[in-house]
C-alpha cells in the first residue's frame, strides 16, 4: 500500500467511543505498588481498584518487563481505554507486542466490572482493528479467547475472525485461537 487511503477499511460501528490513553512503565510500575493516586496523576486519568488487582498487577509485571527488554515495544502495550469528555477510564487494552515476522499482532482487552455488557468491548475491539489496519507491517490481528468466555467470543462476532486454532497457556488454560486479516480490503 503506498498511501493511507489504501489501508482504509470500513468496521462495524459501536454506539460506544472510547480512546486510548499510554500507560508508561511508571505508570505501570506505580499500578505494581498499588498506588493509584500517583499511576492517575501520571496517566492524566483517574484509575479505579480494578487496576490493581492481582490480575492487573500480573499484566503489568509482564508488560513492564517487555518494554524493558525491548523500548520499541511500548507503543505496541496496554493502554487505557477511556471514554467521554471527562475520561472515564473504562478498561484497558493493545497488543501483546508488535507483529512477528508474519505481520501478526495479538490483542487483549479487559473492560472494568462496572462498565461490561455496554458496547464497550466492542468499541474497544474496534479501536484496535483501526490501529491494527493502519499499521503497514500488520497482516494478521489474532484473539485468543476461553472457550467458556461467552462475551468476549460475542464481542468478536461479526468482525470477520476465523476460528484457526487452540493454545493451552498456564496461566489462562485453553484458549480458542482466531484471526482476521487487519485490512480486508486488500
Amino acid at each position: 500500500m503506498t498511501d493511507e487511503a489504501d489501508r482504509q477499511t470500513s468496521f462495524p460501528t459501536s454506539s460506544k467511543h472510547v480512546r486510548f490513553v499510554e500507560l508508561s512503565r511508571t505508570t505501570m510500575s506505580a499500578l505494581l505498588d498499588g498506588d493509584l493516586a500517583a499511576a492517575g496523576n501520571m496517566a492524566g486519568v483517574a484509575l479505579t481498584e480494578y487496576f490493581v488487582t492481582d490480575r492487573a498487577r500480573w499484566l503489568w509485571r509482564l508488560r513492564i518487563d517487555q518494554m524493558a527488554a525491548d523500548p520499541r515495544h511500548a507503543q505496541w502495550m496496554v493502554r487505557q481505554a477511556v471514554t467521554g469528555p471527562e475520561g472515564v477510564v473504562i478498561g484497558h487494552a493493545g497488543f501483546h507486542g508488535p507483529p512477528d515476522e508474519a505481520g501478526m499482532v495479538e490483542i487483549g482487552y479487559a473492560v472494568a466490572p462496572d462498565f461490561r455488557r455496554q458496547g464497550y468491548g466492542r468499541a474497544i475491539l474496534i479501536e484496535l482493528l483501526r490501529r491494527a489496519a493502519a499499521e503497514p507491517a500488520v497482516k494478521t490481528v489474532r484473539a485468543t479467547i476461553g472457550p467458556d468466555n461467552v462475551a468476549s467470543l460475542a464481542t468478536i462476532a461479526g468482525f470477520g475472525f476465523v476460528e484457526v486454532g487452540e493454545h493451552w497457556d498456564e496461566e489462562d488454560g485453553l484458549g480458542l485461537i482466531f484471526e482476521v486479516p487487519a485490512n480486508r480490503s486488500r
